[in-house]
């Protein structure tokens, strides 16, 4: 089944039908504060959702080892919405090892300058930080996931939500369910809040599933993704089960 796109204009008109009220009872402001609600509760209800995958670079500085996610996400390829988590980064002869952060610290002491090619990064409080540090300017290539663009409150009527047409019934859903709520019918609001969960369950299954062409590796050993021959899956982990 193929799903249109709903404006938010039209996101409001669908909600005030079916609970049978008018902009006297809800009016715009709040009606799409509900609508903004219930699009993070979807855009966040998943950690990764891979339509908010992007690639980009950034060119590293001689000596600094440190680069925030605002000047990743910033020229040459601007990624306007910011970027929310980096998935991977490699340079042009190879992929560079993530590691957490204790273990950087621990192979790379603050009394001890090391510069040259970097081969393993870490993540903390939004900045990747870089092992060794660079000692010349070169580019990194990044796989990441931005952050949705912002919707209801503040949008212009005609702007659709930053999701997959399918998820826009479910927002609307959600949004009805909220009325509902506000108008003092809750058992209304109970129907169409478990109504939103059903739908929404379903089609998150559709989009955060394994992709078709890379099983999911569960129980993985090793530290290193590529060591293990798994290659780049966005699946594989260092244990346990990712989703």
């Amino acid at each position: 089944m193929t799903f249109s796109a709903l404006t938010l204009a039209q996101i409001r008109t669908q909600v005030r039908s079916v609970v049978d009220i008018d902009t006297s009872d809800i009016d715009d402001t709040t009606m799409d504060i509900i609508i903004g609600q219930g699009f993070d509760t979807i855009v966040y209800s998943e950690k990764r959702w891979p339509f908010y995958e992007v690639s980009t670079t950034f060119n590293t500085v001689a000596s600094q080892k440190d680069y925030s996610l605002t000047a990743i996400a910033a020229a040459p390829d601007a990624i306007a919405q910011g970027i929310r988590e980096i998935v991977s980064i490699r340079s042009d002869d190879h992929v560079l090892r993530y590691i957490g952060r204790d273990d950087g610290d621990w192979n790379n002491p603050l009394d001890v300058a090391t510069s040259g090619d970097p081969w393993e990064w870490s993540y903390w409080n939004d900045s990747v930080r870089l092992y060794s540090t660079p000692d010349v300017a070169q580019i990194m290539y990044v796989r990441a996931v931005r952050n949705p663009t912002a919707f209801g409150l503040g949008s212009s009527t005609s702007s659709t939500p930053d999701l997959p047409t399918a998820f826009h019934p479910i927002l609307t859903t959600y949004t009805t369910a909220r009325a509902y709520m506000q108008q003092e019918d809750p058992v209304m609001a109970n129907q169409y809040q478990a109504q939103f969960q059903i739908e929404l369950d379903n089609v998150a299954r559709r989009f955060a599933d394994a992709p078709a062409p890379q099983p999911m590796v569960a129980n993985s050993r090793t530290s290193n993704r590529f060591a293990a021959g798994l290659g780049g899956l966005r699946f594989a982990n260092t244990g346990g089960l990712r989703w």
